[in-house]
């Protein structure tokens, strides 16, 4: 277990549907909502690209000990829906279309990819495992 396990993010508002949020560390992402046509990501896009994001980082952890790959493409989908529990997504679905050039290392690479994915699915990937498990979030009004 980390040190420092809590983890932070702020989000301000910049202008009408468009925001900022700003890591601990000092980084910064942009993003709006889907009214208007912008090309910022949305919320949901930042959460499927979060959920792609971690496990492509384990799994090329993983891969890359053996073979640096030739193409490495992580695609999130899922389904926005409206119904008796709210909007929420439905179908998350996770795909993997990963090369490795031919040759003992990229050999190696491709037997260990299957086990790479299904570790980070099952144990490593913390965006993941938070949305499969279903942590609670709370929501607060801080007094002004």
């Amino acid at each position: 277990m980390s040190d420092n396990p809590e983890r932070l993010v702020t989000v301000d508002r910049t202008a009408p549907g468009r925001f900022t949020a700003t890591n601990a560390r000092g980084g910064t992402i942009d993003f709006g909502t889907a009214a208007g046509g912008d090309t910022e990501f949305t919320p949901v896009e930042l959460l499927l690209a979060a959920i792609g994001g971690c496990t492509a980082a384990d799994v090329d952890v993983a891969t890359t000990r053996h073979a640096e790959p030739d193409g490495f493409t992580v695609t999130v989908t899922g389904n926005k829906v409206n119904d008796d529990l709210g909007n929420r997504l439905t179908d998350l679905a996770v795909t993997f279309a990963v090369t490795f050039p031919e040759g003992e290392a990229g050999d190696r690479a491709r037997a260990i990819l299957p086990r790479a994915v299904t570790v980070s699915h099952e144990r490593l990937c913390t965006v993941s495992r938070t949305v499969e498990i279903g942590t609670p979030v709370t929501a607060t009004i801080k007094d002004a």
